[in-house]
């Protein structure tokens, strides 16, 4: 039987594209890039040639962007240099951010090193932007706003300039968890009033282990690695230089394929929405599905009963790969934070399916049938 996989938000298959263009940097390209003989000098080609692609596809300039391990450290070093470097003493967040970030701030504030405020949510899950505008306006400290682009569970999207614009007028420090949306959607970071953002190359057909964080060139920052001198300075440590390699050839396609993969992937996503009502009619959707929202991420909730408690695992029994919430939690099944900020429903179970180039109607068909089964 094959598998469906509809977990695209966790992570996607490697493009062969992307593997061709990593595979001279595996093997006869092996130098280190900060050597100085041709071996390394190919190498540290690879890696600039690398920024350039990224920062002219999201149209920053090359020296505003650095290759990390991925979107967890990639926020880490902007929320912790926001505090200890650029003065933020007041940190502004929601309560459906990814770990990386809360976490990161929850350890900060409980450290003593920032004050920590949540911003209100309205009941389709989106950020209260009257409330944000309270926070800003009333805070004595300086602020560093966190919000995420899209949400990874129910794929909520922030208005990211009224967000901007917002933090532009108070003086505070803009980061936004940008993981799901890079390599999904056009950025135009010139024109975006952001000082952080993230990236990984694992969520749209690049490796695993590699990301970027973008830095606006007006910002100065400490390192969060210390050792060496790579990455200007900013990040110590020996290049991941295939990963690099590969997160720019991922982005490259991903940006020359949006307009034709957009409208495919957002279609599943309502044949998936019409499908589960007609079906299921119990079936209901968190956040904006179909409003401000992210095109490859579908949250449904569908009523519990003693079949349907252990829904994910009966789906992965039947080869189909789908999750309760973010990657991260799922083996410790503490249920969704994020579910639980906008919709505490106990008699609910939730699945979050997300969706790639790679799916198509015939499989949620399947899918769809078997859940009918289930429930």
């Amino acid at each position: 039987m094959e598998r469906i996989y509809l977990d695209n938000a966790a992570t996607t298959a490697l493009d062969p594209q992307v593997l061709e263009a990593m595979m001279p940097y595996l093997t006869t390209n092996f130098g280190n890039p900060s050597s100085i003989y041709s071996y390394g000098r190919e190498c540290r080609m690879g890696v600039e040639n690398a920024r350039k692609t990224v920062a002219k596809l999201l149209n920053a300039h090359p020296a505003e962007i650095f290759f990390t391990s991925g979107g967890t450290e990639s926020s880490n070093t902007a929320i912790t240099a926001s505090v200890r470097d650029l003065g933020c003493k007041h940190i502004i967040s929601s309560l459906i951010e990814h770990h990386a970030t809360t976490h990161t701030v929850e350890h900060l504030h409980q450290a003593g090193e920032a004050e920590l405020s949540y911003v209100k949510l309205l009941a389709d899950g989106h950020v209260d932007m009257a409330d944000l505008e309270t926070l800003l306006s009333n805070s004595s400290e300086k602020c560093l706003v966190t919000l995420m682009h899209a949400n990874n569970e129910i794929g909520n999207m922030i208005d990211i300039h009224a967000v901007g614009t917002l933090c532009r007028k108070y003086g505070a420090v803009f980061h936004s968890d940008t993981v799901q949306t890079v390599g999904h959607f056009p950025f135009d970071l010139r024109n975006t009033p952001v000082d952080f953002i993230t990236g990984a190359g694992h969520k749209f057909h690049g490796p695993k282990g590699v990301g970027i964080l973008y830095i606006n060139e007006n910002i100065k920052i400490k390192p969060f690695i210390n050792g060496g001198a790579q990455e200007r300075n900013m990040r110590a440590g020996t290049e991941n230089v295939y990963g690099i390699v590969g997160f720019a050839k991922a982005l490259e396609l991903a940006t020359s394929h949006y307009e034709t993969e957009y409208p495919y992937i957002l279609d599943l996503k309502k044949y998936m929405m019409e499908s589960l009502q007609k079906n299921i009619p119990e079936t209901s959707f968190n956040g904006d599905p179909l409003g401000r929202s992210l095109y490859a991420v579908l949250s449904a909730s569908f009523p519990k009963t003693d079949k349907s408690e252990m829904l994910l695992f009966n789906l992965d029994i039947n080869h189909i790969c789908a999750s309760g919430g973010s990657a991260c939690t799922s083996g410790a099944d503490q249920g969704s934070h994020v579910i639980r900020a906008i919709d505490n429903n106990p008699n609910k179970v939730t699945v979050r399916f997300s969706f790639s180039k790679h799916n198509t109607k015939a499989e949620i068909d399947h899918v769809v049938s078997k859940l009918k089964e289930m429930i």
